[in-house]
């Protein structure tokens, strides 16, 4: 089985490509404001297919200024996502691996909300982020190990630890924020959303949220050696401990800048890894990368719901709950018998 899956693996990471590729290009036309395939490809010729000026800067303010840049965060957020997710449970030898599961996002939402209540620039709210995102992971780690060493229970028992500690430091820094001019913004971040994103925060954003997607791609080969143990993956030339520290550091670096641009999503890094590793198998060069784009595909999918599924946007982070545990409970028995060893 091992050997067949393998061998599809390519034509699901090309059909993957494909369908991002076209679900880009009817997000674009998607939306209150509905646009023509023909004038989108007019558009991307670089000709306007509309005769009047006001409709056509009306056209091309909906299509570059409003749905392009939450098109291209829904994928960095969804690869992102996912593909840390694939990363940790690889790195922890642990299917329940999750950047939610290790407080990663709960962690990375307080750093972030901290940053915003001293009014902190952007960048410093980058900074703070992944601080917060990342001394959950090591809060999570350090906890299973002094429980009961590594194991698939003590590191979820890490993670609740984590994840409670954060969750109530995040419950304190809301109580004294401003109830008027911070609260209510604060709370709206928090359930997750695309609607804020625009071309400046892309701009910042994507370089080092595409460049930890990258990183993760290029160390899958070191997370096969790994799996290994670290015996086998020293004889292969792999420097344990840097390829550990270098997976744990850009997997969270991935998912807590993910909080800037669209608030607390759960799951994705949960799901997506396991629905596609019944796809293309459990070699991680292959797996990595597909969980980049399916996760990509299925965030997209779920933004152009929240769009339009009712009159008025529904906040991304409740859609992906919805689904997300629809989704568990529908893998649990394949999760079971994987974790078996099937």
């Amino acid at each position: 089985m091992r050997n067949r899956k393998r061998v599809h693996a390519f034509p699901w990471i090309a059909f993957l490509s494909v369908v991002l590729v076209l679900e880009g290009a009817f997000s674009l036309c998607l939306g209150r404001y509905p646009i023509p395939i023909h004038e989108l490809i007019h558009s991307l010729w670089g000709k306007a297919a509309v005769a009047d000026g006001s409709q056509q800067t009306i056209f091309e303010k909906v299509l570059w200024e409003i749905r392009f840049p939450r098109i291209v965060a829904a994928i960095l957020v969804g690869s992102s996502l996912s593909i840390s997710g694939a990363s940790f449970q690889a790195i922890f030898s642990n299917p329940l691996a999750s950047p939610a599961l290790l407080g990663v996002l709960s962690g990375a939402s307080f750093g972030g909300v901290l940053a915003m209540l001293v009014f902190a620039p952007g960048a410093v709210v980058g900074f703070c982020v992944f601080v917060g995102g990342l001394a959950a992971v090591l809060l999570s780690v350090a906890v299973a190990r002094a429980i009961a060493g590594e194991g698939v229970l003590s590191l979820v028992l890490g993670g609740i630890v984590s994840n409670a500690l954060f969750t109530s430091l995040l419950s304190l820094a809301k109580y004294v924020a401003d109830p008027y001019n911070q609260l209510p913004g604060i709370v709206y971040w928090l359930m997750g959303g695309l609607s804020g994103v625009d071309r400046k925060i892309i701009s910042l954003l994507w370089f080092p949220m595409t460049g930890a997607i990258l990183g993760l791609v290029m160390l899958a080969p070191h997370l096969n050696a790994l799996s290994l143990g670290e015996d086998e993956a020293r004889s292969l030339g792999i420097h344990v401990w840097k390829s550990r520290l270098a997976v744990i550091g850009l997997s969270t670096l991935a998912s807590s800048l993910t909080v800037v641009l669209a608030g607390t999503i759960g799951w994705i890094g949960l799901i997506v890894p396991h629905l596609l590793r019944f796809l293309v198998g459990a070699d991680n060069e292959r797996l990595v990368l597909a969980s980049a784009l399916g996760g990509a595909v299925f965030l997209l999918g779920i933004d152009d719901l929240s769009r339009t599924l009712f009159p008025m946007e529904v906040p991304l982070g409740i859609l992906t709950e919805l689904f997300g545990v629809l989704a568990f409970l529908l893998l649990l028995p394949r999760l079971r018998r994987w974790n078996g060893g099937e």
